[in-house]
């Protein structure tokens, strides 16, 4: 099979894409065969090694994928269905979805919602699922589209892309926050009413200021993290899910004793299997599937570790999918 295969012995680190021998697939209750996966932060660190994301060696990455059941010892699952997948360390202590075929215990798996096609799947990804899960943590604690403005860190990547397109659709005032001023008129093609600059967020700022963000969805972390907090309404909430810019939270507790700020966690990898469902379930009936069309890119699997440095440095606007199928 074809697949990308990162090694790190005495030569160094290194990955590449070429023929892997199929059986040293790792253990697992269902084999797959892969059509689709996508491109995500994790897997560029991955790829580069600029990160210790990856804990065994050789090793397939790829976060997600989509694809058939081609044989299953599992009775939840059968040849022919359809799957989708995202985390559960694949990619990173079990070999993932950037090869032509996978093999995974039935327990991460999750049927292909009805609605979506694999090929949609995996252009919504883990950072489009990641997005829904930061939106359902904002209406558990309260935040509807009547309470005010939502801010979205990191808007043009694909985590943002989705956040803002969910929102929008949802009925929220979605303002977007890019360090890349030429993605304003796709931030707005998305649905964000305002475009802010990145550096209003970036550098040191103040314990508390102006009240503006009913809630937020923040991927950077650090100093904007922090400002964000810093300028979120009473009992607002903001929504931390990923670390851009730092895994720092150069913060004070003002917000959160004097405002009732809440900071809610939002993790995608080892998220239990009813909330996933819940996420996917919601994305297929929230998020406009023409706006995701438009956000995302196609390439091939022999594409994916040219782009990754692309995509560590914030070059790659929205989505990645990756044709893994010949």
């Amino acid at each position: 099979m074809r697949g990308i295969l990162i090694e790190k012995d005495e030569r160094g680190y290194r990955a590449n894409l070429q023929e892997i021998d199929e059986g040293q697939l790792p253990e697992g209750g269902v084999t797959v065969r892969v059509l689709w996966s996508c491109f995500n932060y994790k897997d560029g660190l991955a790829i580069t090694g600029k990160s210790p994301v990856v804990r065994k060696f050789p090793m397939v990455p790829g976060i997600d994928f989509a694809g058939v059941v081609e044989a299953s010892g599992d009775p939840r699952y059968k040849a022919g269905d359809e799957v989708l997948l995202n985390g559960w360390g694949v990619g990173e202590t079990h070999w993932g979805g950037y090869a032509e075929k996978a093999r995974v215990g039935g327990d991460w798996l999750l049927p292909l919602p009805k609605g979506l096609t694999p090929r949609q799947a995996m252009a919504i990804g883990t950072a489009g699922y990641t997005a829904m899960l930061c939106v359902l943590a904002l209406e558990r604690h309260g935040v509807t589209p009547d309470k005010g403005e939502v801010l979205v860190t990191g808007a043009a990547g694909g985590v943002g892309s989705v956040a803002i397109a969910i929102l929008a659709k949802l009925g929220y005032e979605a303002v977007a926050v890019s360090g890349r001023p030429e993605t304003e008129p796709y931030l707005k093609e998305l649905g964000a009413t305002t475009v802010w600059p990145r550096d209003e967020f970036a550098h040191p700022g103040k314990p508390l200021a102006k009240e503006r963000w009913a809630g937020a969805i923040d991927v950077v972390g650090s100093h904007t993290l922090a400002n964000v907090c810093a300028s979120t309404k009473y009992g607002g909430t903001v929504a931390a899910c990923g670390l851009a810019g730092g895994m720092d939270l150069p913060a004070s507790v003002a917000p959160f004793i004097l405002r009732g700020v809440t900071l809610a966690g939002v993790d995608s990898v080892m998220c239990p299997a009813e909330r996933r469902k819940e996420a996917w379930d919601r994305l297929a009936r929230d998020l406009d599937l023409g706006k995701l069309e438009t956000m995302t890119r196609e390439i091939g699997l022999e594409d994916v570790v040219g782009v990754a440095e692309d995509g560590l440095a914030g070059r790659v606007r929205g989505r990645l999918l990756v044709k893994v199928a010949g």
